[in-house]
């Protein structure tokens, strides 16, 4: 849910800022997210949200702020995190694991998005 509303706190930058700022939220995430790690002492804990708030700026980058590609974005973003349709990225080391994972259910649910937008003539 948090990264649905840095979206929309987002959502009226220049896309070439939005796609600078989430790189940047990468990149933390991946160096904060390896640190909280070995802090907890075990692999993406709970406390761990910076993962799932980039995956779902992922997910919405360059999207209208309309219902259909919220919804859409935000339930497909849900499932290919929780269902993982390539387990190996979780297994990466450190930060790299648990950024990964979580961009890659973005990158899939930005698929889905694009094609909700596609088939109702967006």
């Amino acid at each position: 849910m948090v990264g649905l509303l840095v979206f929309l706190l987002w959502s009226r930058l220049p896309v070439s800022i939005y796609v600078l700022m989430l790189a940047g939220c990468v990149a933390l995430g991946i160096r904060v997210a390896g640190e909280a790690e070995q802090l907890f002492g075990e692999k993406d804990a709970a406390p761990i949200v910076i993962d799932e708030i980039a995956g779902m700026l992922l997910t919405y980058c360059a999207v209208p702020v309309a219902w259909l590609p919220l919804v859409v974005g935000f339930l497909g973003f849900r499932f290919f995190d929780i269902y993982k349709p390539l387990p190996q990225l979780e297994r990466l080391p450190g930060g790299w694991g648990i950024m990964l994972d979580d961009l890659f259910a973005g990158l899939l649910a930005q698929v889905c998005v694009r094609l909700a937008l596609i088939l109702v003539g967006h």
